[in-house]
């Protein structure tokens, strides 16, 4: 019989749902990839592959770079910068080629890491998610000069003031994850050994006045502020930290600054809600590339530009430490399957 030709593109879309979903039991999202996925300058994902079984790979419409898996529950994803990364992961959900029910989540890549907080090399596992996007900006030169800088939450008239909620606002600019997942997290991993190095250590060594900038790289708890712009400078780093602080209430530190993070959570949180995933079994953990701000003395253009000292150390540690988290779940599934793992 020959099929009209209306009827194809719905046949066509039907295609990749014909198959059972396939289940994914951990799923590792990075946000980059620098070239190819093995064999050369790495990026976020290749230390995953190169070194995790991930041999099968999977097209999934809408998502630019091929899923990885090993065949046994777990996958790898590439999502993709900025406000891209929320567009990919809602179109690997939505594939509908994969059941992603009890999946765990772990959104692995670098960061510029808060000098106050902690040094290049650095993992901190995250409890809050903060979505640094939404806001008034005016340009500094024009602002007022008693502001210590020129973002203005939305509905706000000066800086680091909450504002009264008129409804048409986010209704989410803090993204709190499951507490007893990532403190679970910490515990398996706060004792990683994380790559140091001389050229490390020599800028460390800039950063005077800021103790936990001089320390060896080390696995923190730190929150992750995610904004579509890469910012830089000590003015934008207090903003970051009074950003964090403001939306959490008090109750997080900023320390890791990204541009994917926001776009993720946001999609995550509303796959959530439509029963695709379940946010509760979600964890951030970003690995520090470089200071998201100048050292003392130093010319913040100059800082902006240079060469990332930590930047093969932070993909290290970004697969040491997110890797321990990830084999112990995949390994121990039976146990994990149904209840998130909790601390002991």
């Amino acid at each position: 019989m020959r099929v009209p030709r209306f009827v194809l593109p719905s046949l066509l879309l039907a295609a990749p749902l014909a198959a059972d979903p396939i289940p994914v039991k951990v799923a590792v999202v990075v946000t980059f990839e620098a070239g190819a996925d093995r064999g050369d300058r790495p990026g976020e994902f290749q230390y995953w592959v190169e070194r995790e079984d991930w041999t099968r790979t999977i097209d999934v419409p809408g998502v630019d770079h091929k899923v990885l898996t090993d065949g046994n529950g777990t996958i790898g994803v590439v999502s993709g910068t900025t406000v891209r990364s929320s567009n990919q992961i809602m179109a690997l959900v939505l594939s509908g080629m994969f059941d992603f029910s009890r999946t765990y989540w772990l959104v692995n890549g670098i960061a510029g890491v808060n000098p106050s907080v902690a040094s290049i090399g650095s993992a901190a596992w995250a409890h809050y998610v903060i979505d640094g996007d939404i806001a008034y900006e005016i340009d500094a030169r024009e602002a007022d000069p008693a502001w210590p800088y020129a973002v203005v939450p939305i509905g706000s008239k000066v800086p680091n003031q909450k504002p009264e909620r008129e409804g048409w606002e986010p209704q989410v600019m803090a993204y709190r994850l499951n507490p007893a997942l990532v403190d679970w997290a910490f515990a398996l991993t706060k004792d990683t050994q994380i790559s140091d190095s001389q050229a490390m250590r020599d800028y460390r060594s800039l950063y005077g006045g800021y103790p936990n900038a001089q320390r060896p790289p080390f696995v923190l708890f730190g929150e992750t502020l995610g904004c579509c712009r890469y910012w830089h400078g000590g003015a934008m780093t207090h903003w970051a930290s009074d950003w964090t602080r403001l939306w959490t209430g008090g109750k997080g530190e900023f320390a890791m600054s990204d541009m994917e993070d926001q776009g993720i959570a946001t999609a995550l949180s509303r796959l959530s809600k439509m029963g695709r995933v379940d946010f509760q079994r979600v964890m951030f953990l970003r690995t520090a590339s470089n200071y998201c701000m100048q050292a003392p003395n130093q010319d913040v253009n100059k800082s902006l530009h240079a060469e990332y000292a930590g930047y093969l150390p932070s993909l290290e540690a970004a697969y040491r430490v997110g890797s321990r988290v990830t084999h112990e779940l995949a390994a121990n599934w039976a146990a994990y399957r149904e209840l998130p793992p909790f601390p002991k």
